[in-house]
């Protein structure tokens, strides 16, 4: 069974909204939890790596964080999915960040690279300037990261800062399932 989790409770201040930024309304109306086989992410311009594909990186555990180099809330994520990486990636963990940009000059793939370099981000970065990746995922925030198992569904969803050891916790239960 595929579990989606947006990180915050039904009884915080803004939950209802909060909740509407992981669904969609089917024709009759209902709510619909985006869940199932993870969107691919697809991108003209990848940064730090070849394209990649959720089809491709069968077998690994794909963590996807949408976000942009300008967003505070992103920065104080950044040193986890960083830690992760680093700890995780040579047991099977493939980290994809989506720049999606909220500002003009987040748009320009050289200013992201200059972020990447200043950063130390090694980590595949996709260029979502058309915002496809976004609205595939149904994302609205950043920023909100995505666990995918291996066998390319959808497991996990975290909107914004916080609960990093329970991010983790599942980035190490989805490492240990078989694939």
């Amino acid at each position: 069974m595929t579990t989606i989790q947006s990180g915050f409770s039904k009884t915080c201040a803004g939950g209802a909204l909060l909740a509407l930024c992981l669904t969609s309304t089917s024709p009759a109306g209902d709510v619909v939890p985006l869940s199932g086989a993870a969107p691919d992410i697809v991108s003209n311009t990848w940064l730090n790596s070849p394209p990649k594909t959720i089809a491709g990186l069968r077998g690994k555990v794909v963590l996807v964080e949408f976000w942009t180099f300008e967003c505070w809330n992103c920065h104080n994520v950044e040193p986890y999915i960083k830690q992760w990486h680093a700890r995780y990636g040579d047991v099977g963990l493939e980290v994809i960040t989506v720049h999606a940009p909220e500002f003009d000059r987040e748009r320009d793939p050289a200013n992201v690279r200059a972020y990447l370099d200043k950063a130390g981000i090694k980590y595949a970065v996709a260029i979502d300037n058309d915002f496809s990746n976004w609205n595939r995922y149904r994302n609205r925030f950043w920023p909100t990261l995505y666990l995918i198992d291996k066998q390319g569904m959808l497991r996990y969803s975290k909107i914004g800062e916080g609960d990093y050891a329970g991010t983790e916790q599942r980035i190490q239960s989805l490492l240990r399932e078989g694939g």
